[in-house]
């Protein structure tokens, strides 16, 4: 799969979130000099060929809830919760506590 500038710079950037820890795809925008592309961000971690090595499920909304993910909703929770992040009704517990910022 060949990966577009962007893609590159998103994965290279989520692969920074530590273990036990989540970013937002607005702070991998704006890590990446794209502030708005929010949306772009997650479409690029759909496509994400390097699961889990490129750790795409620790990248979830602004708000705490989870968003998408190419590998179903339930997988994404799984993975966290086996990273100790805690997750009720689709959204982070302590979501502040375990942001990620750049």
């Amino acid at each position: 799969m060949v990966l577009t500038s962007f893609e590159q710079k998103v994965l290279a950037a989520t692969k920074k979130i530590p273990k036990g820890q989540v970013s937002s795809y607005k702070e991998v925008a704006r890590f990446i000099g794209c502030s708005r592309a929010s949306r772009a961000v997650g479409n690029a971690l759909h496509k994400n060929p390097y699961a889990p090595i490129v750790p795409c499920h620790r990248v979830v909304k602004t708000s705490g809830e989870l968003g998408g993910f190419g590998g179903g909703i339930k997988n994404k929770i799984k993975l966290l919760a086996l990273e100790g992040i805690v997750v009720k009704n689709y959204k982070i517990i302590n979501f502040k506590k375990v942001f990620y910022k750049f």
